[in-house]
């Protein structure tokens, strides 16, 4: 990507700066201070030294040395025209310039603050964010399509990406692992629309999950054993309600000296363990050939003597190779799709086995799905923004022509309190899961009374 690209392209060659006045209004002095920001780009770009260039186009570029040289030309524009940005606005000049230099432009703030988890541009103009699980429209936006897409060939040249007319959207990911999702103009008709789901430096624990109310500890508990036990886990959920967060912390039980490939569309997963095997998908490249989908790494991983297989979400055909892979020796693997209850994961499963393009019967499809399938953990957002997981349930066996199930622990909200948060508490069923004569052999051991039900007036979340 040329230096000019990467500080953003001018529009105007000569611009004239407009002088701040306390009487211009909010929208006046917003584009007088934008106006300014661009003959700092102009001056950088025509005036640089071929040291500065090569500081500025350096794939290790050292922070303070592009901050120093920012800094230099912003006092040579300063000297020009001392009154055509206010005192306390140059320092966050500097620091929109070096966003635009070395990040993401306007967005990178929103990259940097912890407490967003979600960031949705739509448009140049509209940028959502989410914020402890509730949506916020923020006050940050592009110049124009232009900027906005400056930022997008920023965000998928390094992957060695591309996203143009004939091939209108892209899945990516960024330097620190979050997920992006890229659409743009035919088929966005508000202008490019870049979707980042933020990738946490800190992996959550067991302890995070139950302290934000998302399970409790005898269901932590349970999991844990489950995982020990070589249990098969599909976890299940809609967008955003957490899956990947909740099979990142269930696969921290995987014990340690057993060799673990993962397998996901935009790497998420963030294992601890030491002996773990990521592999990544990828798109087809400009002559539309290249392609590894996620059912070509499924088979392939097969092939690498796994112990356990652990693929970020199934949505299609490969469905089919996890379950004969949970079916043949590879026990404790897990995966995640999308689905509003469980028993709706059954029936996309299903219908994902179909899409694997073999002519099977229903029946042998069940069994399939029935016999590979041990638990599945159903994951909700609430109304207030929460995540929990409000149904534990154990796949059993095939009745006639249908898959049997039973639940081991759900979720019972009683209503909301004043501040709209969700109230309720998490209880067994006093159903105990058929599987737990694994329990035995892995040498766990629960309490003779563990899955009795619990008192309807137990712990409840606010």
């Amino acid at each position: 990507m040329s230096l000019l690209t990467r500080l953003g392209r001018m529009d105007e060659k000569n611009v004239q700066v407009k002088i701040f006045d306390s009487s211009q209004d909010t929208e006046e002095t917003d584009q007088s201070y934008q106006i300014f920001k661009q003959r700092i780009h102009q001056r950088i770009v025509e005036e640089m030294t071929p040291q500065e260039q090569l500081a500025l186009s350096s794939a290790t570029q050292d922070v303070n040395e592009v901050t120093a040289i920012i800094d230099n030309y912003v006092q040579k524009e300063l000297e020009e025209n001392p009154f055509a940005i206010p005192r306390g606005e140059r320092n966050q000049l500097l620091s929109d310039i070096r966003d635009e230099m070395l990040g993401l432009g306007p967005i990178e703030p929103l990259l940097k603050d912890a407490s967003i988890t979600e960031i949705m541009v739509n448009g140049p103009d509209k940028i959502f964010v989410e914020r402890m699980g509730k949506l916020e429209l923020t006050d940050v936006k592009f110049h124009n399509d232009a900027h906005l897409m400056n930022i997008v060939e920023r965000i998928l040249t390094p992957l060695g990406r591309r996203i143009d007319e004939s091939s209108p959207l892209v899945d990516a990911r960024l330097e620190d692992g979050s997920r992006v999702n890229i659409i743009i103009p035919p088929l966005s008709l508000v202008g490019p629309a870049i979707t980042i789901r933020k990738f946490s430096k800190t992996p959550l624990t067991v302890e995070n999950l139950i302290s934000f109310g998302t399970m409790d500890e005898k269901m932590a508990r349970f999991l844990r054993a489950c995982i020990k036990a070589r249990i098969n886990c599909l976890v299940s959920g809609g967008t955003g309600s957490g899956k990947t967060t909740t099979l990142n912390v269930i696969s921290s039980f995987i014990p340690e000296g057993e060799r673990i490939v993962t397998i996901e569309d935009a790497a998420e997963l963030q294992l601890q363990q030491n002996h773990v095997v990521r592999l990544e998908s990828r798109p087809a490249n400009i002559e539309g050939k290249g392609q590894i989908t996620i059912r070509d790494l499924v088979k392939n991983a097969l092939r690498m003597r796994p112990d356990r297989i652990i693929v970020g979400e199934v949505r299609g055909g490969e469905a089919l190779d996890m379950l004969q892979a949970m079916n043949t020796g590879h026990d404790g693997s897990l995966t995640t799709a999308h689905a509003n209850s469980p028993r709706d994961a059954l029936a996309r499963l299903e219908t994902m086995v179909l899409m694997s393009g073999f002519e099977l019967p229903v029946r042998a499809i069940r069994e399939q799905i029935s016999s590979a399938i041990d638990l599945i953990l159903q994951q909700s957002r609430i109304r207030d923004g929460s995540r929990k997981i409000t149904y534990i349930t154990e796949v059993q066996h095939m009745e006639g022509n249908t898959i049997t199930t039973q639940d081991i622990f759900k979720f019972v909200q009683t209503g909301f309190d004043e501040n709209g948060k969700a109230i309720g508490h998490f209880q067994c069923t006093g159903l105990k899961p058929t599987f737990l004569d694994k329990f035995a052999l892995a040498g766990i051991e629960l309490p003779e009374d563990f899955f009795d039900e619990s008192n309807p007036e137990g712990r409840e979340f606010a």
